[in-house]
């Protein structure tokens, strides 16, 4: 079976990934395709996303950096607080197979 296939949405493009039995949904996919990528770093901005990424990733990252992760966390919301998709993924050291952006 192959690791990802792209399905139509209302003519946008996005992807799903197979790991481990699941299928994961891109949800970055989705956001591009609402309001492009100004949505997404404004939405990573938010202290309840960040915290709700953190929750995730303790279920489904056992290589999440938890201490980086209370860093960014103490920053999110500040006007100054800026995080890209990237920055996230490096920083918390995500698991390159199971994400895709």
């Amino acid at each position: 079976m192959p690791k990802s296939k792209k399905i139509q949405v209302e003519g946008e493009e996005i992807t799903i990934l197979f790991e481990n039995g699941n299928e994961l949904i891109s949800l970055t996919d989705m956001l591009k395709a609402k309001d492009g990528n100004f949505f997404i770093s404004d939405w990573l901005r938010n202290r309840n996303t960040i915290e709700y990424l953190g929750i995730w990733e303790s279920i489904y990252n056992p290589s999440f950096n938890y201490g980086e992760f209370a860093t960014i966390k103490s920053q999110a919301g500040l006007n100054s607080f800026k995080l890209s998709v990237k920055d996230w993924t490096e920083r918390t050291s995500r698991r390159k197979l199971s994400y895709r952006y």
